[in-house]
């Protein structure tokens, strides 16, 4: 694909903003910042495995995956017959790092325990990639697409969390669709003894850098 520059520059045309993800955190980030969008998830889910040499570099792997899933929507876009206008999707994917460890979501109890108590007392990395695609379409029958993609770090401290702590927080039902089994956002962040980075990027799109890097998103 081309550079989102190369999409084509100076076209005014009207602007339909999409989110390619469920993820209500992001949503409400997006609100926040008072982005007009529709929330439109693929119907085909983007491919999230990564090789050993992908997941060996997080950052890479992080962009990549939210390349995929903003990549996916783009695709069903390009399948429809859109009428005139410019289209963005933006994607994006969140991982929690430590060391050499990517942090997922929990697949058990035990899973998001045991993520927990690697990451108490300790420094980890939050790193969210963005990916935000343009489809323009000047006249009917003529499309052109491109994008461009950031990872964006942030520096999570926990302090040290005891198991009894940990039980009673899982029992809260708020770990399991989070990586790194905690939510900052809620009562997770009772967790965190300290934050350099953008929020943002830990809640899950780091809305100031997104704004500053596509001012036209902001309408």
């Amino acid at each position: 694909m081309a550079p989102m520059e190369n999409a084509g520059e100076n076209i005014s045309l009207p602007l339909t903003v999409y989110l390619a993800s469920a993820s209500p955190r992001r949503r409400e980030l997006l609100e926040a910042a008072g982005v007009p969008f529709t929330v439109r998830v693929p119907l085909t889910p983007a491919d999230e495995t990564l090789t050993p040499e992908q997941a060996a570099d997080p950052y890479t792997a992080v962009r990549t995956l939210a390349e995929r899933k903003a990549g996916a929507l783009v695709q069903e876009l390009l399948a429809e017959e859109l009428p005139q206008g410019a289209y963005v999707v933006i994607g994006a994917d969140t991982m929690v790092v430590k060391g050499e460890r990517i942090f997922g979501k929990p697949v058990s109890a035990a899973d998001a325990t045991q993520m927990l108590l690697a990451l108490s007392g300790c420094t980890h990395q939050v790193l969210t990639g963005v990916s935000v695609w343009m489809v323009l379409v000047p006249e009917p029958g003529q499309v052109s697409v491109g994008f461009r993609s950031f990872t964006d770090e942030s520096q999570v401290t926990f302090r040290t969390l005891s198991e009894e702590e940990i039980l009673a927080y899982l029992r809260l039902g708020e770990s399991f669709d989070k990586a790194g089994a905690y939510a900052i956002q809620g009562e997770g962040r009772r967790f965190v003894r300290r934050v350099q980075g953008a929020m943002d990027t830990v809640i899950g799109l780091p809305v100031e850098r997104l704004l500053r890097e596509f001012p036209e998103l902001a309408g």
